[in-house]
């Protein structure tokens, strides 16, 4: 085991909390099991009380440490994407602390597809309570300098794994309720999943527990964001400069001529992997409104639609034609 990992094992078993790298995001990580090791995740990030965290294991025979009453679809969804980016929402084991699941009877879980995550999950050999490793309602970390950045030395200790290979949360699917149902989309998308256990409902229903990620708030920049359709984008910008603001741009392909800001790849893969490190870039160069341009309106970009558009509320922006 390499002195960083030794390092990041020992401070877990001390009950405290590490930057872990993971193929969506980079986590806050502690011990599941230790409530006061997560009550110093919650304390960190500035998280309320009742929004839960996500269980990471080490693998599909860790299901029954952590829940009960496991649906035969849940089992085999774990089978064929874990490790992977993909989130089970399923009835606790008793033992669960309360804190973890901010006090619902259901538990999400699951395996990262990241090896620094994996040794380290196996050397540990117990559950890690892992949300984004960011202030609560800001952009996740998608590098060990953004955890650092973030948290500087209230959390020392930061895995470096490089750039996180998928770049946006986890899909996550409920299995509480009678049927199956997608609560958080991601980049495993509605499609691939039905193909494993047939169908699958889509978005939270009235009863549905609380989720990661799902506040109508969340992976906010600190500087405005508005969201708008390509031929608006240029027109915005320009009118704002001629108003003396600062504007920076998150276009889709390539720039309009002129404007200020920062260009993704036009296929989904590749926009979700640099999103939110597009957006911490834009949001620390001092301006006063980002735009991004929106997303095309398919099952594709599903997923980073919804991140966009989250963003721009907890920004403090809107979405508009």
């Amino acid at each position: 085991m390499s002195p960083a990992l030794q390092s990041a094992l020992a401070a877990l078993r001390r009950g405290e909390a590490i930057g872990l790298p993971t193929e969506t995001v980079y986590g806050l990580a502690a011990d599941a099991a230790n409530p006061d090791a997560v009550r110093r995740i919650f304390a960190l990030k500035g998280r309320p009380a009742d929004h839960p965290l996500i269980v990471h294991v080490a693998g599909a025979q860790a299901l029954d440490d952590w829940a009960i009453d496991i649906p035969e679809a849940a089992r085999r969804l774990a089978a064929t994407f874990w490790p992977g980016p993909l989130t089970l929402i399923l009835r606790k084991q008793p033992r669960v602390p309360d804190v973890v699941t901010g006090g619902q009877d259901s538990v999400g879980l699951r395996c990262p597809d990241h090896p620094l995550a994996l040794a380290l999950l196996d050397a540990f050999g117990g559950g890690l309570a892992a949300p984004s490793a960011n202030r609560f309602g800001h952009v996740s970390p998608t590098t060990a300098a953004h955890v650092r950045a973030e948290f500087g030395e209230a959390v020392p200790e930061v895995l470096d794994g490089g750039d996180c290979t998928v770049g946006i949360e986890s899909t996550i699917v409920d299995f509480t309720g009678d049927a199956p149902r997608i609560l958080r989309p991601g980049m495993l998308d509605r499609e691939h999943i039905q193909a494993v256990i047939g169908p699958v409902q889509a978005g939270p229903a009235a009863d549905s527990p609380r989720a990661s990620g799902t506040l109508e708030a969340h992976y906010a920049p600190r500087t405005p964001l508005l969201l708008l359709a390509r031929p608006a984008l240029a027109r915005e910008a320009a009118e704002q400069q001629a108003l003396g603001k600062a504007v920076q741009v998150l276009a889709l392909g390539q720039l309009p001529d002129a404007t200020p800001g920062l260009a993704l790849p036009a296929d989904p893969a590749s926009y979700a992997h640099g999103l939110y490190a597009a957006l911490r870039e834009l949001d620390g160069r001092g301006a006063n409104l980002l735009i991004a341009e929106r997303l095309p309106d398919t099952e594709a970009w599903l997923a980073i639609r919804d991140r966009l558009r989250r963003s721009a509320a907890g920004a403090g922006g809107s979405e508009a034609t």
